[in-house]
């Protein structure tokens, strides 16, 4: 019998050849753009706890779906995000410690490849590309569909969002890491650097202060995630508080109104953190109190819980046992303004490279990176990734990203 699954994966196919002849494509920097924005559907298998959701689908789309029957996948913090450039890259979510990373999460992969083949990549076929997928990026073909497992939580989550005086974030810093040390995998916990928004969300006569932001999201029942998170907020006295319980789909669109889509600039980077000792967050906390633009957002994510209890060749995605990854997220309004901006965060980044591994994540950095960089993030996956990328992509079509170059 034929399922709701063959069929979108025909006429996806469908729509991708069409446009490969020319319909759909559009031009690029020395490339090609292929725009899948309106193959978007999300089905969802309630029995199964399983959803597909085409390359074009956004986390708001997935949410939307999911949270009809109380389901979940670990997915993008702001909800307009892209649900194939986040999956491919490995994928960090606010339950990520309990559920792991979204690629820890797929079930199976639809492409098209670089000579028009349609294949799909799972655990029991094609598990050389299943794995390359699955933190490899876009080296591999162009991705129509993917398919999640999915997990009960919801509707409503605790949520903590307790924003303290940035005076005071080396003190808050560093509960914060004693705190996240000891909690357990339902406690997905960031530590953001940022300023108030000059928003209606938030008390006029602190807008524009700034701030280190406590968070978190328990996935669990509401009343034990008030009880486990309460000490988040009391590291001092928030300027302002926000925390409570909320629907989740809700709290996966809290941050859609300070990243309004192709609205402002942005160049951002990231560093995987060896620790959080305090050398490290006094260098973090004199960074973000001069960042040119107040909407620049310094998160410190916490890592650990399921990310790291899978060993690290399962996936392409390599890095499972630093404790914090941090990005410095650049956003600001005025082209004027790029080159202070830039240069900011680029010697951020460089200031924090006693603290760093040698590796980074791809998803949070917005520009190429040389063959030494993306060989030290991938280590001892590398090899195992250039065998798929030739078999694959002999010729190299898909290189404009965090490029694994083919065998020659």
């Amino acid at each position: 019998m034929e399922t709701e699954h063959s069929r979108i994966g025909d006429d996806v196919i469908r729509e991708f050849r069409d446009g490969f002849r020319g319909e759909t494509l559009l031009p690029g920097d020395d490339g090609i753009v292929v725009d899948l924005a309106e193959m978007n559907a999300v089905v969802v298998d309630p029995e199964a706890r399983t959803a597909y959701a085409q390359a074009g689908a956004t986390w708001g789309d997935v949410d939307r779906e999911t949270q009809a029957f109380g389901l979940v996948t670990p997915g993008g913090v702001v909800s307009t995000t892209g649900v194939a450039g986040l999956t491919l890259g490995g994928g960090y979510s606010n339950i990520r410690r309990k559920y792991g990373l979204t690629v820890d999460n797929l079930r199976s992969v639809d492409l098209v490849t670089a000579d028009g083949e349609f294949l799909t990549a799972s655990e029991g076929e094609r598990e050389d590309l299943f794995w390359a997928l699955r933190g490899g990026g876009g080296n591999f073909g162009v991705v129509t569909g993917f398919e999640y497992d999915l997990h009960e939580l919801g509707p409503e989550v605790m949520v903590v969002t307790a924003m303290y005086p940035l005076e005071t974030a080396p003190t808050v810093l560093r509960e914060w890491r004693e705190f996240v040390d000891g909690a357990p995998d339902e406690i997905t916990s960031q530590a953001p650097l940022w300023s108030v928004p000059a928003h209606p969300n938030f008390p006029e006569e602190h807008h524009g202060a700034p701030v280190v932001v406590v968070g978190g999201m328990y996935a669990g029942p509401v009343a034990e995630g008030k009880r486990a998170m309460q000490p988040l907020r009391e590291f001092g006295t928030p300027l302002v508080d926000l925390s409570g319980p909320v629907p989740y789909t809700q709290a996966q669109r809290g941050l859609d109104p300070f990243f309004p889509k192709g609205e402002l600039r942005s160049y951002w980077k990231s560093r995987y953190l060896a620790d959080l000792s305090d050398e490290t967050i006094d260098t973090i906390v004199e960074y973000a109190g001069s960042r040119p633009s107040p909407r620049t957002i310094v998160p410190i994510r916490a890592r650990g819980g399921a990310i790291n209890r899978i060993d690290p060749t399962a996936t392409a995605f390599p890095d499972r046992h630093s404790p914090f990854l941090l990005s410095i997220d650049s956003t600001w309004e005025a082209p004027d303004d790029d080159e202070d901006n830039i240069e900011w965060t680029r010697e951020f980044w460089e200031a924090m490279e006693p603290y760093a591994s040698d590796s980074m994540y791809f998803n949070f950095s917005m520009e190429e990176v040389g063959d030494d960089t993306t060989r030290a993030t991938f280590g001892g996956n590398y090899g195992r990734l250039v065998e798929v990328k030739t078999e694959y992509d002999p010729e190299n079509l898909f290189r404009l990203n965090q490029n694994i170059e083919p065998a020659r």
